[in-house]
């Protein structure tokens, strides 16, 4: 059985739709470890239901990147993780963990790359007036949502509902995101 390890900031949504997929079968592989760099975020409570380790971490009370992200390559060695999945994990990822991961990270972003990067993928699309949108998984490298793209997935939508685009896209993401990491982990 394949180790994953999903890194998140926020609500865990896509942590979810991981995690469910292993314990239904979907995916022959177990998350061992979810990360977070923000105490209190909904995602810690996720994991706990689901009986999934955490590492919780202030990046603040570190004194550098490359500090918390070795402890963190430590924790995923510890684990034998073998996919970093990032799932609105908020943080650009350094030198220190592309050193020791690079290649096996994956990161789900809510556009259709290379169009619309960074943190407001969706508002951006919306207000630039694009009637196309989609999901797109890549391996992480050291630039802003670049790297390779792994799979894409697009649909059209003529609203303006911000809301309503954001459900379209989760709708879209979760199961391309599942698809995605269990196509990676049967090709090796």
């Amino acid at each position: 059985m394949h180790r994953l390890a999903v890194f998140a900031s926020g609500s865990g949504t896509n942590f979810e739709a991981i995690v469910q997929a292993c314990e239904q079968g979907v995916l022959n592989a177990r998350v061992v470890l979810m990360v977070c760099d923000k105490p209190g975020a909904r995602v810690v409570e996720r994991a706990a239901a689901h009986g999934v380790e955490t590492f919780v971490f202030s990046p603040k009370a570190y004194g550098s990147k490359a500090d918390f992200e070795r402890e963190i390559v430590a924790l995923l060695d510890a684990a034998g993780v073998e996919l970093v999945c990032l799932a609105g994990y908020m943080r650009i990822v350094g030198d220190t963990l592309l050193e020791a991961y690079g290649g096996r990270i994956i990161n789900v972003h809510p556009s259709l790359l290379p169009a619309f990067r960074g943190a407001h993928a969706i508002e951006q699309a919306l207000d630039y007036g694009v009637k196309v949108f989609g999901v797109t998984i890549h391996r992480v490298d050291a630039t802003l949502d670049g790297g390779p793209i792994v799979a894409q997935r697009a649909f059209e939508y003529y609203g303006r509902d911000l809301a309503e685009l954001e459900a379209m896209v989760h709708a879209t993401e979760y199961p391309l995101y599942v698809e995605t990491i269990g196509k990676i982990l049967n090709d090796k």
